[in-house]
Protein backbone atom coordinates (compact mmCIF):
# COMPACT_ATOMS: atom_id res chain seq x y z
CA UNK A 1 0.00 0.00 0.00
CA UNK A 2 1.56 3.41 -0.83
CA UNK A 3 1.34 6.55 1.47
CA UNK A 4 0.18 10.12 0.13
CA UNK A 5 3.52 11.35 -0.31
CA UNK A 6 4.26 8.60 -3.06
CA UNK A 7 1.33 9.81 -5.19
CA UNK A 8 1.91 12.79 -7.09
CA UNK A 9 -0.64 15.54 -6.35
CA UNK A 10 -2.52 15.49 -9.64
CA UNK A 11 -3.04 12.39 -9.36
CA UNK A 12 -4.57 12.54 -5.99
CA UNK A 13 -7.08 15.50 -7.40
CA UNK A 14 -7.84 12.81 -9.97
CA UNK A 15 -8.68 9.88 -7.03
CA UNK A 16 -10.41 12.70 -5.05
CA UNK A 17 -12.59 13.10 -7.79
CA UNK A 18 -13.10 9.45 -8.18
CA UNK A 19 -13.67 8.87 -4.95
CA UNK A 20 -16.65 11.98 -4.60
CA UNK A 21 -18.47 10.77 -7.44
CA UNK A 22 -18.35 7.24 -5.87
CA UNK A 23 -19.71 8.52 -2.53
CA UNK A 24 -22.53 10.79 -3.84
CA UNK A 25 -23.46 7.96 -6.37
CA UNK A 26 -23.32 4.94 -3.63
CA UNK A 27 -25.92 6.23 -1.76
CA UNK A 28 -28.02 9.40 -0.52
CA UNK A 29 -25.64 12.02 1.16
CA UNK A 30 -26.29 11.73 5.04
CA UNK A 31 -26.28 15.54 6.96
CA UNK A 32 -22.95 15.58 7.85
CA UNK A 33 -21.46 14.86 3.91
CA UNK A 34 -24.60 17.26 2.65
CA UNK A 35 -22.91 20.10 5.36
CA UNK A 36 -19.07 19.20 3.82
CA UNK A 37 -20.20 19.76 0.52
CA UNK A 38 -22.29 23.14 1.63
CA UNK A 39 -18.68 24.66 1.94
CA UNK A 40 -17.43 23.81 -1.11
CA UNK A 41 -16.17 26.59 -3.16
CA UNK A 42 -16.19 26.86 -6.33
CA UNK A 43 -14.40 29.00 -9.56
CA UNK A 44 -15.86 30.72 -12.51
CA UNK A 45 -14.94 27.66 -14.87
CA UNK A 46 -17.74 25.53 -15.88
CA UNK A 47 -16.90 22.45 -13.03
CA UNK A 48 -16.12 25.66 -10.27
CA UNK A 49 -20.02 26.62 -11.26
CA UNK A 50 -21.44 23.42 -10.78
CA UNK A 51 -19.18 22.85 -8.05
CA UNK A 52 -20.69 26.05 -6.69
CA UNK A 53 -24.45 24.58 -7.52
CA UNK A 54 -23.93 21.34 -5.10
CA UNK A 55 -22.60 23.13 -2.61
CA UNK A 56 -25.52 25.70 -2.68
CA UNK A 57 -28.12 22.89 -3.10
CA UNK A 58 -26.72 21.12 -0.28
CA UNK A 59 -27.52 23.96 2.32
CA UNK A 60 -30.80 24.00 1.69
CA UNK A 61 -31.64 20.35 1.65
CA UNK A 62 -31.67 17.22 4.16
CA UNK A 63 -31.00 13.78 4.17
CA UNK A 64 -34.76 13.45 3.77
CA UNK A 65 -35.02 15.44 0.93
CA UNK A 66 -32.74 13.19 -0.90
CA UNK A 67 -33.59 9.55 0.01
CA UNK A 68 -36.63 11.05 -2.07
CA UNK A 69 -34.27 11.97 -5.03
CA UNK A 70 -32.00 9.18 -4.43
CA UNK A 71 -34.79 6.49 -4.69
CA UNK A 72 -36.71 8.47 -7.70
CA UNK A 73 -33.39 8.15 -9.69
CA UNK A 74 -31.30 5.07 -8.88
CA UNK A 75 -34.08 3.04 -7.21
CA UNK A 76 -37.94 3.38 -8.35
CA UNK A 77 -41.45 1.58 -7.10
CA UNK A 78 -40.58 -0.78 -10.15
CA UNK A 79 -38.28 0.89 -12.31
CA UNK A 80 -36.33 4.32 -11.72
CA UNK A 81 -35.31 6.97 -14.05
CA UNK A 82 -31.87 6.29 -14.69
CA UNK A 83 -30.12 2.50 -14.34
CA UNK A 84 -26.34 3.41 -13.33
CA UNK A 85 -24.77 -0.02 -14.69
CA UNK A 86 -21.99 -0.46 -17.46
CA UNK A 87 -24.06 -3.41 -18.63
CA UNK A 88 -26.98 -1.78 -18.89
CA UNK A 89 -25.59 1.32 -21.13
CA UNK A 90 -23.47 -0.75 -23.46
CA UNK A 91 -25.79 -3.33 -24.34
CA UNK A 92 -29.45 -2.36 -23.00
CA UNK A 93 -29.32 -5.36 -20.14
CA UNK A 94 -28.27 -5.86 -17.05
CA UNK A 95 -25.77 -8.58 -15.91
CA UNK A 96 -24.55 -8.33 -19.23
CA UNK A 97 -21.14 -9.43 -20.47
CA UNK A 98 -19.65 -5.88 -19.96
CA UNK A 99 -20.30 -6.83 -15.86
CA UNK A 100 -18.44 -10.62 -16.45
CA UNK A 101 -15.30 -8.65 -17.86
CA UNK A 102 -15.27 -6.41 -15.70
CA UNK A 103 -15.46 -9.05 -12.98
CA UNK A 104 -12.42 -11.18 -14.70
CA UNK A 105 -10.59 -7.74 -14.85
CA UNK A 106 -11.25 -7.36 -10.90
CA UNK A 107 -9.95 -10.83 -10.41
CA UNK A 108 -6.77 -10.10 -12.35
CA UNK A 109 -6.01 -6.84 -10.38
CA UNK A 110 -7.16 -8.19 -6.69
CA UNK A 111 -10.44 -6.30 -6.68
CA UNK A 112 -13.41 -7.70 -4.80
CA UNK A 113 -16.64 -6.68 -4.16
CA UNK A 114 -17.20 -4.91 -0.97
CA UNK A 115 -18.80 -7.38 1.84
CA UNK A 116 -22.85 -6.13 2.05
CA UNK A 117 -22.86 -4.69 -1.60
CA UNK A 118 -25.52 -5.83 -3.27
CA UNK A 119 -25.93 -3.35 -6.24
CA UNK A 120 -23.28 -5.67 -9.06
CA UNK A 121 -20.02 -4.74 -9.52
CA UNK A 122 -20.31 -2.00 -12.67
CA UNK A 123 -22.41 0.36 -10.76
CA UNK A 124 -20.91 4.06 -11.89
CA UNK A 125 -20.22 4.51 -7.92
CA UNK A 126 -18.41 0.92 -7.29
CA UNK A 127 -16.29 1.71 -11.05
CA UNK A 128 -15.59 5.69 -9.49
CA UNK A 129 -14.32 3.73 -6.33
CA UNK A 130 -12.29 1.61 -8.05
CA UNK A 131 -10.67 4.16 -10.28
CA UNK A 132 -9.79 6.10 -6.96
CA UNK A 133 -8.42 2.92 -5.45
CA UNK A 134 -5.85 2.13 -8.39
CA UNK A 135 -5.18 5.36 -9.24
CA UNK A 136 -4.14 6.54 -5.15
CA UNK A 137 -2.71 2.69 -4.52
CA UNK A 138 -5.73 1.95 -1.84
CA UNK A 139 -4.47 -2.04 -2.62
CA UNK A 140 -1.48 -1.84 -3.52
CA UNK A 141 0.84 0.02 -5.84
CA UNK A 142 -1.11 2.71 -7.92
CA UNK A 143 -1.63 1.43 -11.72
CA UNK A 144 0.96 2.91 -13.93
CA UNK A 145 -0.93 5.79 -16.58
CA UNK A 146 -1.12 3.22 -19.07
CA UNK A 147 -2.90 0.12 -17.11
CA UNK A 148 -5.65 2.74 -15.81
CA UNK A 149 -5.86 4.22 -19.33
CA UNK A 150 -6.76 0.56 -20.46
CA UNK A 151 -9.22 -0.07 -17.28
CA UNK A 152 -11.00 3.34 -17.72
CA UNK A 153 -11.44 2.78 -21.68
CA UNK A 154 -12.62 -0.71 -21.42
CA UNK A 155 -15.32 -0.13 -18.34
CA UNK A 156 -15.97 3.49 -18.01
CA UNK A 157 -15.03 5.66 -21.30
CA UNK A 158 -17.71 6.83 -23.46
CA UNK A 159 -20.90 5.04 -21.11
CA UNK A 160 -19.83 6.96 -18.15
CA UNK A 161 -19.98 10.41 -20.31
CA UNK A 162 -23.55 9.87 -21.24
CA UNK A 163 -24.96 8.34 -17.74
CA UNK A 164 -23.51 11.63 -16.69
CA UNK A 165 -25.24 13.69 -19.07
CA UNK A 166 -28.57 11.48 -18.53
CA UNK A 167 -27.98 12.58 -14.81
CA UNK A 168 -28.17 16.04 -15.51
CA UNK A 169 -30.97 16.39 -17.49
CA UNK A 170 -32.80 13.57 -15.25
CA UNK A 171 -36.43 15.53 -14.19
CA UNK A 172 -36.17 14.43 -10.63
CA UNK A 173 -32.24 15.56 -10.74
CA UNK A 174 -32.13 18.67 -8.45
CA UNK A 175 -29.38 18.27 -5.85
CA UNK A 176 -28.29 15.48 -8.74
CA UNK A 177 -27.92 17.73 -11.73
CA UNK A 178 -24.56 19.56 -10.44
CA UNK A 179 -23.65 16.12 -9.67
CA UNK A 180 -24.48 15.35 -13.03
CA UNK A 181 -22.58 18.17 -14.49
CA UNK A 182 -19.61 17.80 -12.66
CA UNK A 183 -19.34 14.25 -13.63
CA UNK A 184 -20.23 15.00 -17.45
CA UNK A 185 -16.77 17.45 -17.18
CA UNK A 186 -14.65 15.29 -15.08
CA UNK A 187 -15.15 12.57 -17.45
CA UNK A 188 -14.44 14.46 -20.29
CA UNK A 189 -11.57 16.40 -19.27
CA UNK A 190 -10.29 12.45 -18.33
CA UNK A 191 -10.52 10.81 -21.43
CA UNK A 192 -8.70 13.60 -23.27
CA UNK A 193 -6.15 13.28 -20.62
CA UNK A 194 -5.74 9.80 -21.72
CA UNK A 195 -6.11 10.11 -25.24
CA UNK A 196 -2.91 13.20 -24.84
CA UNK A 197 -1.10 10.48 -22.68
CA UNK A 198 -0.97 7.72 -25.05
Amino acid sequence: MTTDDEVEEEDRLRADWYGLLARLLGAEPDDAFLRSLAELEGDDSEMGQAVSTLAKTSARLNSEDLKHEYFALFIGAGESELLPYASYYKTGFLNDRPLARLRNDMLTLGLARNEGVSEPEDHIASLCEMMAALISGDFGDPLPLEEQNAFFEKHLNGWAQRFFEDLEAAPSAHFYMPVGTIGKIFFSIEAQAFEMAA
